[in-house]
């Protein structure tokens, strides 16, 4: 895992050094430049040596200097690529690197190098011959990958911090980008925090010509629905062995590594799943297996965990995460996510990640699992949902909102009267809206409220409306899958793994989103996803042989935080005010939470993170204008 950034045009050598020092978490293990006078285009590189640690430096070249790459991420079937380009006459000069295996592969296929990759990726290739930059990120979007672009001015990094180093790009909050942010708790692709900057959506490649300063955004794949619905009951025992063997699969490629890997056990299904496979593939005493539990019963799970780790003799460790630690924490995690996220998810994630990685350099994770499953807690209300919006008339959902809200507020996890409140609200609107609304850390009423200017919901839900509008299925449940899928887990779940397990270089690796065994679920119909009340129907017959049934029958608990109970002990301390937000309004729902008078978590939370983003990027400001 590394860290990547670029530029071509205006700037100097001190330019691109400084945007990928701002980088040196995510490769702690070395670095390299490189600076082409002539076309003046501008390269960086920060390594976490995985594979082939002696022999994986970069920015590497091929044989004639004319095709150079710097590389995040790991390319899982490398090997088999390698095989294919040395038979095609291509000569390597390392031992295993992927990386090597990008630049013959780009001789070899150009722009479609991308389509042939299964792994978690974002790489820029410089095309000396023909003038031009190569850029591409893996299918789900597990490593980040920001640009921005003016007339003859290209630049490019992993993260917006090292981005705006490079003195041509701004630091001024986007207001549509913000507003996005409190519509869904994250920003979703191709909209970025900063004016003027972008990420590049998973799936998708571009290219900047050097001399007209052009550059082209194009898909080369995309997450879509087609369910073969010949795949009758009948074959429900064939289908769970096939999801076995693809599963055992993705994480035999995800144990390949020069270096020690773990596991995150949650004592859920997902995490539970990846260490029965990983079992089969490695001595389970040479098995690291971390998780993070809570103080607070209804939130903990470390006992599920260690009875997993116990049926597969790993080496186990946990942890608590208690209010002092996770206080003290918040300034340190939030004024270093880079972008803001309203995922309160990200502290435990950090204090799993630091935890783990006082042992190992990579982890093995169950990311992926609740999208491509159907195990999201939403995914059991589409049902009621669709029969309540047509029997109740839609002048009757506000008297039924008013009603939720007299509802005591419980610190429970996931308790009856949080998802009540959130159900109604995403119920007054259109069916295209339901899965965003009902994650929204402030619902789209109460967005004008916050902003000093109006705003609307077609605006901020403008992705999901038309993903929902222009889907290929008439499934209200696989519409749904396609949501979490191309938004909910690439900008939110994804980039939250991606931010809190860099901070501490720490590589993580997400067994679900393999490419064969993502193009079998996406083939799967729905009612092996979700079947009379169960989630995961499919998933849960294909481990059931490893699993016990205390794992397989549990709950979903998901892996929050006692957020409500934990903003209510928070010290009433004044941080700076956010451009474009109602100070008068934050405060009043600071007063509403504290005094246990309304639930404003999640708008309070992405408030912070807003507000420290903000606060380090003008502090990072002051001190570069100080050396300067």
């Amino acid at each position: 895992m590394c860290g990547i950034a670029g530029f071509a045009g205006p700037g100097g050598r001190e330019d691109l050094i400084s945007m990928t020092e701002a980088l040196a978490h995510r490769g702690p293990d070395g670095h390299g430049y490189f600076v082409d006078d002539v076309t003046r285009v501008f390269l960086g590189h920060r390594r976490l040596a995985v594979i082939d640690v002696p022999g994986g430096h970069q920015p590497m070249w091929n044989e004639d200097g004319c095709v150079g790459v710097v590389f995040n991420g790991e390319i899982y079937n490398h090997a088999e690529l390698r095989r294919e380009l040395e038979w095609a006459g291509h000569r390597f000069r390392t031992d295993h690197s992927d990386t090597e295996v990008l630049i013959h592969g780009y001789e070899q296929w150009g722009e479609s190098l991308p389509e042939r990759l299964n792994g978690m990726f974002a790489f820029a290739i410089f095309d000396r011959k023909r003038r031009r930059l190569f850029l591409a990120r893996d299918r789900f979007g597990e490593k980040p990958l920001y640009y921005a672009h003016s007339s003859k001015f290209f630049a490019f990094a992993s993260e917006l911090t090292a981005l705006s180093c490079h003195p041509s790009i701004g630091c001024r909050p986007s207001l549509l980008a913000l507003q996005k942010l409190f519509a869904y708790g994250y920003i979703p692709a191709p909209h970025a925090f900063y004016e003027g900057t972008y990420k590049l959506p998973g799936g998708h490649h571009l290219t900047f010509d050097i001399d007209s300063g052009e550059i082209a955004v194009r898909a080369y794949w995309t997450f879509q629905i087609e369910a073969d619905e010949s795949l009758d009951d009948c074959k429900e025992p064939r289908l769970a062995e096939e999801l076995a063997y693809l599963l055992a699969q993705s994480v035999e490629r995800r144990l390949v590594s020069d270096v020690p890997i773990g596991i995150f056990l949650s004592g859920g299904l997902d995490s539970s799943t990846v260490l029965a496979f990983a079992s089969a593939g490695l001595p389970t005493t040479k098995i690291k297996t971390f998780t993070i539990g809570f103080t607070e019963p209804s939130y903990d799970e470390t006992s599920y965990a260690r009875e997993v780790a116990q049926i597969f003799g790993t080496e186990h460790r946990d942890r608590r995460l208690d209010f002092e630690t996770m206080r003290d924490m918040i300034p340190q995690v939030l004024s270093r996510l880079d972008e803001p996220l309203g995922d309160a998810s990200i502290l435990p994630t950090y204090f799993l990640s630091a935890f783990a990685r006082q042992h190992v350099t990579v982890a093995l994770s169950g990311d992926g699992g609740d999208e491509l499953f159907a195990g999201y807690d939403p995914f059991m209300a589409l049902g009621p949902a669709h029969f309540f919006s047509r029997l109740v008339p839609r002048g009757l959902h506000r008297g039924l909102r008013r009603l939720a809200n007299l509802l005591p507020v419980s610190t429970n996890n996931m308790s009856l009267d949080f998802k009540i409140r959130r159900a109604l609200g995403g119920l007054s609107y259109p069916a295209s809206m339901w899965n965003p609304v009902w994650m929204a850390p402030v619902h789209p009423q109460q967005m004008s409220d916050l902003f000093s200017c109006p705003v609307y919901a077609e605006d901020v839900y403008s992705e999901a409306i038309a993903a929902w509008n222009g889907s290929h299925t008439n499934s209200i449940v696989d519409r749904s899958l396609e949501f979490y899928t191309k938004f909910y887990l690439q900008d939110n779940i994804l980039a939250k793994v991606d931010r809190a397990s860099m901070m501490v270089s720490l590589e993580t690796r997400a067994i679900f989103l393999d490419n064969e065994l993502v193009d079998f679920c996406r083939r799967l119909p729905h009612r092996f996803k979700l079947r009379g009340g169960q989630r995961k129907y499919l998933l849960k017959r294909a481990v059931a042989r490893h699993l016990p049934n205390s794992i397989l029958a549990r709950p979903k608990k998901g892996f929050g935080i006692p957020l409500v109970k934990w903003l209510r002990s928070l010290p009433d301390e004044r941080i700076n005010s956010v451009p474009g937000l109602r100070d008068d309004v934050v405060a009043q729902w600071w007063g509403e939470h504290r005094n246990a008078t309304g639930d404003h978590r999640l708008a309070l939370w992405t408030t912070l993170a807003v507000q420290h983003v903000i606060s380090a990027d003008r502090l990072r400001s002051k001190t570069q204008l100080g050396a300067a």
